[in-house]
């Protein structure tokens, strides 16, 4: 019986696992990489295990970087079926078709730019501004790129074109795929293996995942933390900590790491510091911008500034939610609200009240509407994705609002590295630590460079993830009896932090790398 580590490893994306377990192969996870596009698209391109082998998949949660490659598994061979919450199935239901339609559209443009080049090339006899516009005039109608023409030409002159990873119609085939389990309730994962689904509390239906399977007579459990979350955070429980007695004696923790060496402020800090940030921001006449991923921050932020309206603590400005994927994904939280916790059954559900939805909140779906609103110049909130600042809606609003200092850039989650998100908070905090004197750094996005002028604050209280006391916390008060531990989903300085403490503590650790097979004794 053996784990082979192919995903996530030395990085925090493109979990996948696969446990071996006799006749059984269960794949944990099948996330997208996510930071250099080139290495990226090489990696989620590839699949580093036959699908049709695959028995049956875990899915510990709905985020990309753990769900994200699953058409890719689904339309290669993969015949089992993939176990998550019931919530995960909902919010799978509009992150992988959305996916798919970022990497469609990313697919055309780049087609576009290759037939525009081909063809200005061909054209005589004016300056190069009159040639693009020429060309951009005959591949663009009037609404959008001219797909059908662009296939033609390329046809034409034997261009190499960029297809997408998958298609929209590959992503909803996937769909077809899933199962949702309660918690706590037994999965048939193989001939001789079974799962059951814990409480992770990082977001909406993410699980920890208990394994236990049978080769050679030999009985073995394996539990797979997935993205373990916080405690004491709004909104959702705990990760949880009381396990069923068949379930906890544990041969191989499979653990998440990615704060392995780092504490966040205390969830009670949340609240201060997002008071204190907006107060400054709108004080000065400026408004501010949230990069936020789609699942899971978005709804914490809505619930927070809520929270904080209610309480008359900050200027009622508008808040905008500029992003279609994050309001069909505030419906599938307010579709479930038997994974709220106590307090917010208290100040939200028992008053009638819907903890996402508010007088000052307005979803953005039409682009126009999106357009219109970047062009807005007084104080107001946007919380707009992409969460890492790589794709979407958010580098539009950027273009528009970088350069002010009155405005701020509120960075409320990870920044992997290589992500302009990352080099936002890097250079804004470089800049802020010189006391914002001289030239602005300057930051290449949308192929134009921006100066970051406008001001770039962290708030750390809403990590999804444990921080490393967290981390511990669970290792300590569950009543999980762990042999060995392995660690997964954490760069590697972090993660080779983490792995020292928890030496240093007396427990038996692996650092796996990528490509490598743990055999479970």
């Amino acid at each position: 019986m053996h784990v082979t580590f192919y995903g996530a490893v030395g990085e925090v994306t493109g979990s996948l696992h696969l446990l071996t377990a006799g006749d059984d192969r269960v794949l944990m996870d099948c996330g997208m990489f996510q930071g250099r596009r080139r290495e990226s698209e090489r990696k989620n391109r590839m699949l580093p295990l036959d699908p049709g082998l695959v028995t049956n998949m875990i899915l510990s949660h709905a985020h990309i970087d753990h769900s994200g490659r699953i058409p890719r598994l689904t339309k290669n061979g993969f015949r089992g079926r993939i176990a998550c919450t019931r919530a995960t199935v909902d919010a799978c239901g509009y992150l992988l078709p959305d996916s798919a339609r970022i990497q469609e559209s990313d697919a055309h443009y780049l087609n576009y730019k290759t037939v525009r080049q081909v063809l200005m090339d061909m054209t005589a006899g004016k300056s190069r501004e009159k040639k693009r516009a020429a060309v951009r005039k005959r591949l663009k109608g009037d609404h959008g790129l001219n797909l059908e023409l662009i296939q033609e030409l390329m046809d034409k002159y034997h261009l190499e074109a960029v297809t997408p990873i998958y298609t929209e119609s590959d992503a909803r085939q996937a769909l077809s795929f899933f199962d949702g389990h309660p918690y706590q309730t037994p999965i048939e994962l193989g001939q001789a293996t079974q799962g059951r689904l814990y409480d992770a509390g990082h977001i909406l239906g993410s699980a920890i995942t208990v394994i236990r399977a049978s080769e050679n007579g030999r009985r073995k459990t394996i539990c797979y933390t997935g993205d373990l979350g916080r405690f004491g955070k709004p909104i959702l429980n705990d990760p949880t900590l009381n396990f069923l007695p068949e379930d906890r004696d544990v041969d191989l923790l499979i653990m998440e790491s990615t704060y392995g060496d780092r504490v966040h402020e205390p969830v009670a800090d949340l609240a201060p510091h997002l008071k204190q940030v907006l107060n400054e921001t709108v004080g000065r006449g400026g408004s501010v911008l949230i990069p936020s991923f789609a699942f899971g921050r978005t709804q914490e932020l809505l619930y927070a500034i809520h929270d904080l309206y209610n309480r008359d603590e900050v200027p009622e400005v508008p808040v905008y939610v500029d992003s279609p994927l994050a309001t069909e994904l505030t419906r599938v939280f307010g579709e479930h609200p038997e994974m709220y916790d106590r307090q917010t059954h208290r100040d939200f559900l028992q008053d009638g009240k819907n903890p996402f939805m508010f007088q000052k909140v307005q979803f953005i779906t039409k682009v126009e509407d999106s357009m219109a609103l970047m062009r807005r110049e007084t104080p107001h909130i946007v919380i707009s994705a992409s969460g890492m600042c790589e794709a979407g809606r958010i580098l539009h609003h950027l273009r528009h609002k970088i350069h002010n200092p009155k405005n701020t850039i509120l960075i409320v989650g990870y920044m992997a590295a290589h992500t302009l998100g990352r080099r936002i908070l890097e250079e804004g905090a470089a800049y802020a630590a010189a006391g914002r004197q001289g030239e602005a750094p300057m930051l290449r996005f949308l192929n134009k460079q921006y100066p970051l002028k406008a001001r770039v604050v962290k708030l750390g209280g809403l990590s999804a993830h444990a921080d490393k006391h967290e981390m511990l916390r669970f290792l300590k008060e569950s009543n999980l009896r762990v042999k060995k531990i392995a660690l997964v989903h954490g760069e590697a300085a972090q993660t080779d932090s983490f792995a020292q403490t928890l030496k240093e503590g007396g427990h038996a650790v692996h650092v796996p790398k990528a490509g490598e097979t743990l055999t479970i004794p």
